[in-house]
């Protein structure tokens, strides 16, 4: 993979004395969205949280946009491009819709892997709020007032006021009612089409292969699967054998 944005080799990491990772080796390409699989406590989470510098490994090594980040700061993983979306969604309850947004906001930079190798444009506040026709509705509502979904549109509308080159999103639709889940989906898809690279972490293989060029699944903290979407979706046995479908 030429110019990786993300690149990480022989990931180990740990909780305690709890081997979590054992030498992963996982890479985002500009423009690609991956899908991250697997069943509960498989160390998807972790892997996330690795590369985002939130739990460190304790061998192994992260390079985000070429440059060695262990042991770095978070906010520098932030300002080298990468925007996270935490399960737990973190939105500042104590703020309005609006200020959840603007204190994000980033100046985007030129970026020419749109689809079709056109220019794509940068996430403003006028185009967060018509890809989110919900937030606008609700700017002035507190954090704490939304419902889940909400919630969730919110946390990675503040994401793409970063303007990052990779957009994390972990257990993207998990506890939403499946209207706001297909909502959800169609974000995804936009985020695609503008040209982010994107992880994406939840249990609906069906859309996540929709939206995903490949597809990685962990099982006990090791890479048990790594393909396109199309052969994934060509190879019930994995989905039986790997994630219980």
């Amino acid at each position: 993979m030429s110019d990786p944005i993300i690149q990480a080799q022989s990931l180990h990491t740990y909780y305690g004395a709890s081997h979590i990772l054992r030498g992963i080796d996982f890479a985002v390409a500009r423009g690609e969205t991956i899908g991250l699989m697997g069943r509960n406590g498989m160390g998807k989470s972790t892997l996330l949280k690795t590369l985002m510098g939130i739990v460190p490994p304790r061998s192994g090594e992260v390079r985000i946009q070429g440059r060695l980040m262990n042991n770095r700061p978070i906010f520098e993983v932030a300002q080298l491009g990468i925007a996270y979306v935490p399960e737990g969604r973190g939105i500042f309850g104590n703020l309005s819709v609006k200020e959840n947004l603007v204190m994000a906001a980033r100046v985007g930079k030129a970026r020419s892997d749109g689809p079709r190798g056109k220019a794509a444009a940068n996430w403003t506040y006028e185009r967060i709020l018509d890809t989110f026709p919900r937030l606008q509705e609700r700017l002035n509502h507190g954090g704490q007032q939304l419902s889940g979904g909400e919630q969730q549109m919110l946390t990675i509308g503040r994401a793409l006021m970063t303007n990052p080159d990779v957009l994390i999103l972990d257990e993207a639709t998990e506890g939403l009612a499946p209207l706001i889940a297909r909502d959800i989906w169609r974000i995804c898809s936009l985020i695609k089409d503008s040209g982010i690279s994107a992880i994406i972490v939840d249990k609906n293989w069906r859309h996540v292969t929709q939206i995903t060029d490949r597809n990685v699944i962990l099982v006990k903290g090791e890479i048990a699967y790594e393909g396109s979407s199309e052969q994934l979706r060509q190879n019930p046995s994995v989905l039986a054998q790997h994630l219980g479908v």
